[in-house]
């Protein structure tokens, strides 16, 4: 397409050069003054222009037209060659530097009469063809005389290289006038072939003519080919995108029966695999009740043969499977009505008698000498509709199964009465029937009956336990990307049991924990210690501190508290990762062995507590002064705790008493930041008054992260707000961090005044222990009213040293101690006193390693919970080991909170 139309720019091209020759061949007016170079320095006075050549565009200013044509450039100015002398018209249109001649006004008369009637765009209206396109200085003009008559009158004629020009003018002046590219006004020219008006013979010009009406034909076949050509392929691609279309439905489909059939497979799988599963314990089953049913024959009768020779009056009915026939076979006493004699077990006992769980139905009662025999409830052969008319039933023990039904449908209640859907086991169970009929929660659809303790409904308790660093030898122990630590039960506790390194849950209620933390380790960037409930991908960090890289090889302490809301099947577990994975190369990395590092306290709902956990936001800037906002995660009760207006306190609507613990990660940069450290600072604001309840010291870091944390318990009025503030020198930057991990969190325990009470007190001034410290006991000053149930021992040896509990209950202490010391291990231990006892025996215990370099004071935190009776005393002691403390800070920096609650 581009080709032919660079033909058809040519032929224009040349349909111009002809034109110009039309033009040209008539010669300038005899009566014309000299124009050009050739006429010397004359200026002969302008003549008059009469007849009807005149032009009627004389008034208009003659164009300035570059000498080029669709990408040619002109030649400058200093290699451009002479051009002739033209006639005076030529040569004003040719110099645009000449100016044009004034027009005629519209009164002036026309000599001779030989003027033509002019048109209203300024052309003359005799004349004809493409000449009307052309303007008047550009069109032909008859000249009688020849190339020899011009020079006979001195005039300069114009050269053959003055026709391209004048072609090219022509050319440039028609795209100019009508916005169209010259080469492509090619098309518009004509000839007009009367004889007599044109200096070209007709015979040229009809070839011409034809030979240009001959192509044009040939440009519009070729493009009505062209256009063609490209129908025809528009038409093959449409065809090809249906049958690709077409392909790719019938991909689609093929991929949707196949999707279909695997899912076919799979259900019949299953239905196969539970088909052979129940066989098989169906015949296994049946093999071993056949097998039991004949030893016992065989046992019956042999007892009896015995008894009979040896003339016993007592009838023995056994269910054993091995008797030694010789021995004397009533060992036990006189059993309970709920209790068997037990003759398996050497020497025979008497054991509770079992029974028969949810699922499960009778066969036999309980005898004297013989267990209850308890039988599989078959649901599907009982009821063959249990699942629906198409829906397979699958008996299962202690329920059933419906192949296919998804948890949804279960949840509306397709198990039945007296039936749950187990979500674990994907499965519907029965539902537990309570032994003493004392129903916590009942039955539903989705969840087991909950039944309640003991008919003494317990208020609160206690439980501790140590922790161990797993093995490194093991793959999974590896700190990064985390492991979980090893949690040792100390004792028995009926709320919650060790299960695989987990503490899990045995009832509802709320929980307290707080863990005691010292380690050595060279990792770079940090340790991070977080308490999880629920140890699964699902399960969140409850809270969560970090242990910063160390300049040096010492132990680094730390203390790590949270509240929560359990429920029965809840764990908890102890999470130590490191974001390096060069962590794991580690060889320094030791955990000290304290002395029950973790403890916790539950308490019942029946206390009326509420829990609360909220989430910091993150600090965008770097900045000194502090002061967290808040977001609530969970709260059990929305009454008792909220937010403040702007999200900085906490609000309590009741009196009551409160235990708290609020953890910040943060991030800083600087000398000051080392040397004078950070202070967190809790305020109780009441009546519109603050009051600082405690100020938490910690050793500053630069370029590191790490974290702060304060813990206390303090009584509170309706109305009252909790607020806290991080306080960090002038010239430390620090970011605060605030995410879901529980990096940065404050957990809450609201507990009503009736079963609770706290005391506060400080380090006393007077008898502070320095020097060598080892084992001495810190005198304490209470700054917080008396209460009935714990008080500070006034009077004797033990006066300001100990803490006396006056009810039996839980007691919750948290201790901060702030110092200066070049100990190179300090022992910060909680002391348990019986008044029956001569020694007391240690149940906290807390360390603190060397100074950080470049700090002036150092901090160690203690927090730990216990049971309390009626007298028992609680002291704290210091021990410095090689090395001696120079100075206890004393007032807020150091100071205890206790909380006693009622068991």
């Amino acid at each position: 397409m581009r080709l032919e139309m660079l033909r058809w720019a040519r032929c224009c091209c040349w349909l111009g050069v002809c034109l110009s020759l039309l033009a040209g061949a008539g010669g300038g007016s005899g009566a014309g003054g000299c124009r050009g170079a050739l006429c010397g320095d004359r200026d002969p006075p302008r003549q008059q222009c009469l007849g009807p050549r005149c032009s009627g565009r004389a008034s208009r200013p003659s164009r300035s037209f570059p000498h080029t044509v669709r990408g040619k450039q002109a030649p400058s100015a200093q290699h451009a060659a002479p051009l002739p002398a033209v006639p005076s018209r030529s040569a004003a249109a040719l110099s645009p530097e000449l100016p044009a001649p004034a027009a005629r006004g519209a009164g002036e008369s026309c000599p001779g009469g030989d003027c033509a009637a002019r048109a209203p765009n300024g052309t003359s209206r005799d004349c004809k063809g493409v000449e009307c396109k052309l303007p008047l200085r550009l069109r032909h003009k008859s000249r009688p005389g020849s190339r020899a008559q011009c020079a006979q009158q001195g005039e300069a004629c114009p050269e053959p290289a003055r026709l391209l020009r004048e072609a090219e003018r022509a050319a440039q002046f028609l795209a100019e006038d009508f916005a169209y590219p010259a080469s492509e006004l090619g098309v518009q020219l004509t000839c007009d072939l009367n004889p007599g008006e044109n200096e070209v013979p007709s015979e040229d010009a009809l070839i011409l003519q034809l030979q240009l009406a001959k192509g044009q034909e040939k440009f519009v076949e070729m493009l009505k080919s062209q256009q063609k050509i490209i129908v025809d392929l528009q038409q093959k691609l449409a065809e090809q995108q249906s049958t690709l279309i077409s392909q790719q439905r019938e991909i689609l489909e093929q991929q949707r029966k196949m999707y279909e059939q695997m899912d076919l497979i799979k259900v019949q799988y299953g239905m196969l695999f539970d088909t052979v599963k129940q066989m098989s314990f169906q015949s296994l089953h049946e093999d071993i009740q056949h097998y039991f049913e004949a030893q016992l024959q065989g046992l019956q009768n042999q007892v009896r043969n015995h008894l009979q020779k040896s003339y016993s009056v007592h009838k023995v009915e056994v269910d054993a499977k091995v008797i030694n026939v010789g021995e004397t076979l009533l060992d036990c006493d006189l059993c309970e009505s709920d209790e068997f004699c037990n003759f398996q077990k050497t020497p025979s006992r008497c054991e509770k008698c079992t029974l028969c769980p949810a699922g499960f139905f009778q066969m036999s009662e309980c005898s004297a000498n013989a267990d209850r025999i308890c039988q599989d409830r078959d649901e599907c052969f009982e009821s063959p509709n249990i699942c629906g008319e198409r829906i397979k039933c699958l008996n299962t023990p202690g329920g059933f199964r419906c192949l296919g039904i998804a948890e949804k449908d279960a949840a509306l209640g397709l198990c039945g009465e007296e039936y749950f859907f187990n979500k674990e086991m994907q499965e519907c169970q029965a539902c537990l029937q309570c032994e003493d009929g004392i129903v916590a929660f009942p039955c539903s659809p989705v969840t087991d009956t909950v039944c309640s303790a003991d008919s003494e409904n317990k208020l609160s308790e206690s439980w501790a336990a140590n922790i161990i660093l797993p093995s490194a030898k093991s793959g999974t122990a590896q700190v990064y990307p985390g492991l979980n630590l090893k949690i040792k039960g100390k004792l028995h506790c009926e709320v919650v049991s060790v299960e695989d390194n987990s503490l899990v849950f045995r009832q509802h209620g709320l929980m307290w924990t707080d863990l005691n933390f010292a380690v050595k380790h060279n990792c770079r960037n940090f340790l991070q210690l977080s308490l999880k409930l629920n140890d699964t991908e699902e399960g969140c960090e409850l809270s969560g501190v970090r242990i910063e890289q160390p300049e040096g090889k010492y132990f680094q302490s730390t203390s790590l508290s949270s509240a929560a809301e359990v429920e029965p099947s809840q764990s908890l577990s102890l999470f130590l990762k490191s974001p390096n994975q060069f962590c794991n190369q580690s060889k320094d990395l030791n955990i000290y062995d304290l002395n029950a590092p973790l403890s916790l306290f539950w308490l019942s709902h029946d206390t009326g507590a509420v829990a609360m956990s909220a989430q910091m936001s993150t600090a965008m800037h770097y900045q000194t002064n502090y002061r967290p906002t808040f977001k609530v995660i969970s709260v059990s009760d929305p009454y008792i705790l909220s937010l403040s207006h702007d999200g900085r306190a906490i609000k309590f609507t009741e009196t009551g008493v409160i235990k708290f613990v609020f953890h910040q990660a943060l991030y800083s940069m600087g000398h000051t930041c080392v040397r004078e450290g950070f202070s967190l600072v809790s305020y109780i604001n009441r009546n519109g008054t603050n009051r600082e309840l405690m100020n938490m010291y910690k050793s500053g870091v630069n370029y590191r992260d790490t974290s702060i944390s304060a813990s206390g318990a303090t009584k509170v009025n309706s109305g009252d707000l909790l607020s806290f503030e991080i306080l960090s020198p002038a010239q430390c930057n620090v970011r605060y961090f605030g995410d879901s991990s529980g990096i940065s969190m404050l957990s809450l325990i609201w507990i009503p005044s009736a079963v609770s009470t706290a005391i506060s007190a400080t380090v006393s001034v007077t008898r502070l222990p320095t020097g060598a410290v080892r084992n001495k006991l810190l005198d304490f000053t209470q700054v917080s009213a008396s209460e009935k149930q714990i008080q500070l021992v006034s009077s004797g040896e033990l006066a300001q040293k100990y803490f006396r509990f006056a009810e039996r209950g839980v007691a919750s202490i948290a201790f901060n101690l702030k110092l200066i010391h070049s100990c190179n291990v300090l022992k910060v231990t909680l002391n348990h006193l019986i008044s029956d006892q001569v020694q007391p025996t240690a149940v906290g215990q807390q360390i603190g390693g060397q100074m950080p370099e470049g700090s002036i004071w150092t901090s160690v935190s203690l927090r730990s919970s216990f049971e309390v009776h009626n007298g028992t005393l609680i002291s704290i002691s210091l021990d410095c080991v090689r090395g001696r403390i120079n100075q206890i800070a004393h007032e807020h920096s150091t100071s205890i909170s206790i909380l006693w609650i009622s068991s």
